[in-house]
């Protein structure tokens, strides 16, 4: 028994301007069912059957994941789903599944061409759905996948600014504790008698030491012939203490010329005390150095979020380099890249002009193309991944290339679909490459990919006067 009727269907308000005879006529052509609860009324990978009015009941729309189904949307009566006039997809990107018994009409989609020649209203109207359907999912989609690349980069960045953390955590324990140390030493050296030229020459060639720039690089044979030198001379001379001392010391790039020139200024009955005075402040010094290199890494990693993300900006195209979303981008990603110990080559051009862009949308693009790339090379256990930028005519061009195993041929021109992936359940939406074609479309650019065993190259070409 029909359920649906003309006056049914008037009350959608997409539709509810179309002649009535041609209502009629819709529903005359269609089929009428109940889908029982918990049946599919579409699965993803098979073909659309007609075009689809929820009479009654509830669909519920997810993509089956690895932690569970995500769920798109929920569908309820007077919703028109399925196959619309001119629409390109002929097959289910998701599941849909009734959450209660739905009564459905279904027009069939063989029957859609005649639709198109005889009911020009219809047509219309089911057109406008179809666009307004595109436009919110295209901003559902967008909204999904920026909560995906959020995810992802939250546990990267969680794990880069645990490490510099804790390191200032260690070592400003450590120094508090080492400071409660120097009274002793500094017993010794107020009993010190040398004469004022001497102090200030000792001092200055501590100083000096330490302002050293670049301290050796030695190999670890290299470096334990060194202390075992320093530590002997140590010894000769009476200094307490010597392994430990001689140990910062060739961290610090002393050498046996510099504990002679100390010592042609220190009287011998004060080589220990004051040898073990500057060791203190060596090991001070090691102690600062390393809690403000982590807070520099901090705040660089904070930079590079704060700048990712174009917090301080609004949403209008800003001029900008091209080179700092990128190179903020392998910092967001820096964890994936050591642990997938991935070499990055950059052929940066950096004479390239300001590229006038929506940079936070870019910032997307490049961290869907690099964290795919990583992806790929993961099963090689390493990889190279290269970055180039050029120029070309009124273009700036970022080719992105991984020696991955590289993308079938026959699935390289499904790519760019909407849900289509070649990731295992759980790891990708489908959605990366969608929203990376639409923002570089948004943009008037172009993108391209080529790739073979070895060799997978995306190419970005953007205006410069976006």
């Amino acid at each position: 028994m029909n359920k649906v009727t003309v006056e049914w269907l008037q009350a959608i308000d997409a539709i509810k301007d179309v002649p009535a005879s041609q209502l009629q006529w819709l529903i005359d052509q269609s089929e009428q069912e109940m889908i029982p609860a918990g049946e599919l009324l579409f699965e993803a990978g098979t073909p659309i059957r007609g075009t689809t009015f929820i009479f009654s009941g509830k669909v519920r729309v997810y993509q089956p994941q690895k932690t569970g189904d995500r769920e798109v949307s929920i569908m309820e009566a007077r919703t028109i789903t399925g196959y619309l006039p001119f629409s390109r997809g002929k097959v289910a990107a998701l599941n849909g599944v009734a959450m209660e018994d739905t009564y459905i009409m279904r027009f069939p989609i063989d029957k859609m061409d005649m639709l198109i020649r005889t009911h020009f209203e219809l047509t219309q109207a089911l057109v406008h759905i179809m666009t307004s359907r595109v436009r919110e999912f295209t901003s559902l989609q967008q909204q999904s996948e920026k909560m995906m690349a959020l995810g992802k980069l939250s546990a990267g960045l969680a794990h880069e600014l645990n490490n510099p953390a804790a390191a200032v955590v260690r070592g400003a324990t450590s120094l508090k504790q080492h400071l409660q140390l120097l009274p002793e030493s500094f017993k010794q050296i107020i009993a010190i008698r040398m004469p004022e030229e001497d102090v200030d020459i000792v001092n200055d060639k501590l100083f000096a030491v330490l302002q050293k720039k670049e301290k050796p690089t030695l190999s670890m044979m290299e470096r334990s012939a060194q202390e075992d030198e320093i530590m002997d001379w140590l010894e000769e001379h009476g200094t307490t203490n010597s392994a430990e001392v001689a140990e910062n010391f060739v961290d610090f790039g002393f050498t046996l010329e510099d504990l002679e020139g100390f010592k042609a200024h220190i009287p011998a009955a004060y080589i220990s005390p004051i040898f073990n005075w500057i060791n203190t402040n060596l090991v001070t010094e090691k102690m600062v150095t390393d809690i403000e290199d982590a807070s520099q890494r901090i705040a660089h990693l904070v930079g590079s979020v704060k700048t990712f993300t174009h917090m301080d900006q609004g949403h209008d195209k800003q001029w900008a380099d091209i080179h700092d979303g990128i190179r903020n981008t392998l910092v967001m990603l820096q964890h994936k890249i050591r642990k997938g110990q991935i070499i990055i080559t950059e052929q940066f051009d950096n004479t390239l002009p300001p590229v006038k862009a929506l940079i936070g949308e870019l910032n997307q693009v490049w961290t869907n193309l690099i964290d795919n790339a990583l992806d790929a090379m993961e099963s090689n256990g390493n990889g190279v991944l290269e970055i180039k930028t050029e120029k070309s005519g009124t273009n700036v061009q970022v080719t992105i290339t991984d020696n991955g195993p590289g993308i079938p041929e026959e699935i390289i021109t499904r790519i760019f679909d909407p849900f289509f992936t070649t990731k295992e359940i759980g790891k990708g939406t489908g959605l990366g490459l969608d929203i990376v074609m639409q923002i570089i479309r948004q943009h008037r650019g172009t993108v391209k990919v080529t790739s073979m065993p070895g060799s997978t190259q995306f190419v970005v070409c953007l205006p410069i006067n976006g």
